[in-house]
């Protein structure tokens, strides 16, 4: 099993036993890029045996071994390696500690191989990944330990070791302590690395995070573990936090680890939405963050349009020669984003966004109402749809962004425009929520959006439903000829609560998701059991 350290937008994945294997999706990330491929602790020419992993949050763990061969008793072992990680933005931090429990003195020496990669994360992702040309030049620091830095195309990483010996070769820097272990008594060496980037578009946030409430303190708990799951899940969530450069201090969640460690309007918007009973804070500065890079003009290379919020931000041109996709830094091939962030928007004001924060995005509101009623409809048919015009962008636009996501029962691929279920109830939703958010601040242009989301329902409850040997259910989407793709997918699930549904019709759709073809015992599936196309593996269809 893989483990991981995170604070964002730095991360290290490593083996149960803390080192790395460059082959795998392991290594130090900072940003979109791996610096560091390949970790190797070793002692004397020999791996400690793996015996613990523990872990203290999110961004701190240790790892725990044995050192058999330098204390030569018989069979039970009495030297133990202790490897404690620290991840912070931009660093990270290892103690490297020998416990004992012998009688006489010993000698041994450390040795960690780091070997450089600086290979960009969607090379990792799909599994092309050739470590790049890099340099490393020697230099002292002022507490006199030794650093190393390593560059290569725009990022570099410094190394600092105390007391170590420092070997560099085309491929590697290795460090080795030479140490004398005393009769029990405790000896520790340790290293870090910085991470550079000077392009990278996003930033950590070091102030500590803001909770409305204490997640051990909570009462009434039929079952006290909830209080420590919230308090890990809070944890989590801290270590997600960024912020762009130019605006620190508003924060956001990152999408996620390892490939999604930025901004992406969906899953940032969905993330804050969620934590509103923790933290509105961070609802209402994501929606900043995501008002700022609101689409301004038509730009088809870039998916973006007036109103439209964006789908994801990166430092440089997304690129998957394998998919023929490429993506720019700024993003915005999402069908569903602009609706959830005025979902979000209104549920934030209920949970204590205050009034003059809602007020100044009133502009960006506007533009997102009037992206959904007058944008993002491509075909003219009366629902929210989408369509990749470049040839390299995504195929597929909604949460289920995979090539092959949307099918039908068949296991056929739909043919695009694709009008997604649930993106016609997040539109439906997000117009009343509009139209509230308008009457209360007294503006204009409420009745209208009443209006177009009712129509938006009825056209919805006369288009989508399908019956097959599995029951009446909505269509996962319309196809480019309207066709209702009669897949049984997880898709409708998310139009649980937004309203679109009547009372019998959510009675129904919440049935067939936990039926035997859709609960998995683990969770829903993304696809039911009978579709021809469904694969336990499968991304978006098992």
């Amino acid at each position: 099993d893989s483990v991981i350290s995170l604070r964002a937008p730095t991360q290290v994945w490593s083996a149960s036993s803390g080192d790395a294997a460059g082959e795998t999706v392991h290594g130090i990330y900072h940003g979109d890029v791996r610096y560091i491929g390949e970790i190797t602790l070793s002692y004397d020419g020999h791996l400690p045996e793996w015996i613990s992993t523990s872990s203290h949050g999110a961004s701190h763990v240790t790892f725990g071994g044995l050192m058999r061969s330098i204390d030569d008793s018989p069979p039970d072992p009495r030297v133990r390696l202790l490897r404690e990680r620290h991840v912070l933005a931009g660093e990270v931090r290892e103690v490297v500690t020998i416990v004992p429990s012998l009688s006489r003195e010993v000698e041994t020496t450390l040795r960690l191989r780091l070997v450089p990669s600086f290979v960009p994360l969607q090379e990792v992702k799909a599994g092309d990944a050739e470590t790049l040309g890099w340099t490393h030049a020697r230099r002292s620091g002022v507490d006199a330990a030794e650093r190393i830095s390593a560059t290569g195309a725009r990022q570099s990483f410094d190394v600092t070791a105390p007391g170590a010996k420092v070997l560099l070769t085309d491929d590697a820097v290795t460090l080795e302590w030479h140490v004398t272990v005393r009769p029990r008594e405790r000896v520790s060496v340790e290293w870090s690395v910085v991470l550079h980037d000077d392009e990278l578009v996003v930033m950590g946030v070091s102030r500590p995070a803001e909770w409305n409430l204490d997640p051990l303190a909570v009462s009434g708990l039929a079952d006290s573990r909830v209080g420590r799951w919230l308090e890990t899940a809070l944890g989590d969530l801290d270590a997600l936090r960024l912020a762009l450069p130019d605006h620190p201090e508003d924060e956001f969640y990152a999408a996620g680890a390892p490939w999604f460690f930025t901004l992406f309007g969906r899953d940032s918007l969905w993330a804050a939405r969620l934590a509103l009973p923790v933290d509105h804070r961070i609802a209402a500065s994501t929606l900043r963050v995501l008002a700022r890079l609101q689409g301004s003009e038509l730009r088809p290379d870039s998916a973006e349009q007036p109103g439209k919020i964006p789908h994801e931000l990166r430092s440089s041109e997304l690129t998957m020669p394998a998919g023929g996709i490429s993506l720019p830094p700024v993003y915005y091939g999402t069908v569903d984003a602009t609706a959830l962030w005025v979902c979000l928007l209104a549920e934030a004001w209920q949970w204590g966004m205050p009034d003059d924060e809602v007020l100044a995005l009133l502009p960006a509101l506007r533009g997102a109402l009037d992206w959904l009623v007058n944008h993002g409809d491509s075909d003219g048919d009366g629902f929210i749809d989408y369509i990749d015009r470049t040839g390299h962008g995504l195929a597929n636009q909604g949460w289920k962004d995979s090539g092959d996501s949307i099918q039908w029962r068949s296991g056929e691929l739909a043919e695009g425009p694709i009008a997604l279920c649930e993106v016609q109830g997040y539109a439906y939703e997000a117009a009343l929520a509009g139209a509230e958010i308008l009457d209360r601040l007294g503006e204009p242009g409420a009745d209208g959006l009443r209006v177009w989301a009712a129509a938006l329902k009825e056209r919805f409850a006369s288009s989508y439903w399908v019956d097959t040997p599995e029951g009446r259910y909505p269509a996962v989407a319309l196809d480019a000829h309207k066709r209702p793709v009669d897949s049984l997918t997880s898709n409708i699930g998310h139009l649980l609560g937004t309203g679109i549904l009547n009372a019998d019709d959510e009675a129904c759709v919440a049935a067939l998701l936990v039926g035997p073809s859709m609960l998995s015992g683990y969770g829903v599936r993304t696809m039911s059991t009978e579709s021809a196309g469904y694969w336990p593996l499968s991304y978006h269809g098992g």
